[in-house]
């Protein structure tokens, strides 16, 4: 169900296609009833008008969790793998719509076009370990210790999950919450960032086909659009035991304190501040490439950018040097052209941070090896696109202290051990990915062990950006504390519940109390 309504009126034909391939027949049935202030949607790319949508009021709200808890009666019920054979369908229509959705993604959002299209995948990707996990949702059994008892462990579905999800990965975060949560038994509702509201209409146009077509009531799907405000209704709301939030290191202190107030459950996923040791053993190819993509993909708008680069003295202007001449190769345009690399950042605020953190590195003293700006001109007209910048700076600079959404890159010198290293990477308040480039096997061991790295993640040989879906995903710290994704993280959507069955003739206590009658 969606408390929706979109008007779309794209100038570029072929988007215009895929949009209309994407919503046909959808936004404007009976699930139309949103009666909101309207939420325009520009593009970066060239600031053409995407589409519109109108916001979620607080009777709109309540009408999809209305819908939202009636299904959820009727969906907890259906077998896990039942639902599994669901969320199967969803991944193979992702399947058919791929490329008309990460050109959407990449429209809306500005990353390159194979971006939008991995990270459709990634949506696929977590369909796919949702489908096996569908029969693999498993307690433990354990002895009891009174005679012939039986103890055992099981999971239930939590009820509604509440998903706020932000503007840089507008599809797959919303994907990765939602696949496990149909999985566990739970339904959905999402509000998707009010800055790429039209990837979120394309999402649940997709998912609501599927749910239709194995007549499955409306009300497991949800979507609500607006801003702070409107993903206020869910964070206030008891009827929501866990919100799923993505966004900055601000919202989440928020968020987390919203629900805890009500004793609710909350999983962050939060800011990062991300680095690549680069130590004398490093291969410096590999660290070119790891560290220039991790810096400048999505234009440094990922949650794990590379925001620092610690590099050992001995080889510091050799790393340097490659860096920057790396740099001098990148081409920044339309990311639909799939021969740039960069694309535009999301809107002119994000590019005031970027222009402002430029500013601040170099009053704290830092040293400009590549130049940034803003671009303008033809095919620049969105007032978006910014050239990557890299800065000399030390690590107790403020600026350095704290993420700035944009393709700004630090370079920071270490001597020493590569401990001195790791003191530098951990002293920042964020805790999301980290990296070391090195073929030093004590070195990586040491980055690795319980006095290493104190982030979510940890790579060794590759950079900060980027995971797969087998693993856990999240960050420590002010990112927040959540995992996402692989591994057990499906236990978050579920309440845990222990079980004890007698089955004698007898009742005896436990701790071998004695209460006769």
């Amino acid at each position: 169900m969606s408390a929706i309504s979109a008007d779309f009126g794209i100038n570029d034909a072929l988007i215009q296609l895929d949009v209309k391939d994407l919503n046909e027949g959808s936004s404007t049935g009976s699930n139309n009833f949103s009666h909101g202030d309207i939420i325009e949607s520009y593009s970066p790319v060239d600031g053409q008008l995407i589409g519109k949508v109108k916001m979620t009021t607080k009777e709109d709200y309540e009408k999809v969790m209305e819908s939202a808890t009636r299904a959820f009666k009727i969906w907890r019920t259906m077998p896990a793998p039942q639902r599994g054979e669901i969320v199967r369908q969803f991944g193979e229509k992702l399947r058919e719509k791929k490329e008309a959705l990460g050109k959407l993604v990449s429209y809306e959002m500005g990353k390159s076009y194979q971006e939008g299209l991995g990270e459709v995948q990634e949506m696929i990707d977590i369909c796919d370990f949702a489908v096996g996990l569908s029969r693999q949702l498993h307690g433990l059994t354990m002895h009891s210790e009174r005679p012939g008892h039986r103890m055992y462990e099981q999971y239930h579905p939590l009820g509604v999950v509440g998903i706020i999800s932000a503007f840089n990965f507008p599809v797959a975060v919303w994907a990765w919450n939602t696949a496990l949560a149909w999985i566990c038994g739970d339904v959905c509702v999402w509000k998707p960032s009010e800055k790429t509201p039209i990837c979120g209409v394309a999402c649940q146009n997709i998912a609501a086909e599927v749910f239709k077509d194995n007549n499955l009531p409306e009300g497991i799907c949800n979507l609500i659009n607006g801003d702070y405000k409107v993903g206020e209704f869910m964070t206030k709301d008891a009827r929501i035991p866990l919100i799923s939030a993505t966004g900055s290191t601000r919202m989440g202190k928020i968020v987390a304190q919203e629900v805890a107030a009500r004793l609710g459950k909350s999983l962050l996923e939060l800011g990062g501040n991300n680095a690549i040791i680069v130590t004398p053993d490093a291969d410096i190819k590999m660290t070119v490439i790891g560290a220039v993509f991790g810096a400048v993909g999505t234009a440094g708008q990922r949650c794990t950018s590379t925001r620092r680069l610690i590099i050992h003295d001995s080889i510091y202007d050799q790393v340097k040097n490659a860096v920057v001449d790396a740099y001098k190769q990148l081409r920044i345009g339309n990311p639909l052209d799939e021969n740039n690399h960069v694309g535009p950042l999301i809107d002119t605020d994000a590019v005031k941070m970027y222009e402002n953190a430029l500013t601040k590195v170099v009053d704290e003293g830092g040293n400009i090896v590549v130049e940034g700006g803003v671009l303008s001109g033809e095919g620049y007209e969105s007032g978006c696109y910014v050239k990557p910048a890299i800065a000399e700076a030390k690590p107790n600079y403020e600026i350095v202290q704290h993420e700035t959404f944009a393709p700004v890159l630090y370079l920071l010198k270490y001597s020493g051990g590569v401990e001195n290293a790791i003191d530098i990477q951990n002293e920042v308040a964020q805790g999301l990915s980290s990296a070391i480039m090195t073929n030093n096997l004590r070195e990586a061991e040491r980055f690795l062990s319980v006095a290493g790295s104190d982030c979510g993640i940890a790579n060794v040989n590759i950079g900060t950006s980027g995971a797969e879906i087998g693993g856990a995903f999240g960050g420590e710290k002010e990112t927040g504390g959540g995992r996402e994704s692989g591994s057990d993280a499906w236990k978050i959507y579920m309440r845990r519940q222990t079980n004890t069955i007698n089955y004698t003739t007898e009742l005896p206590l436990a701790q071998g109390i004695k209460f006769d009658l």
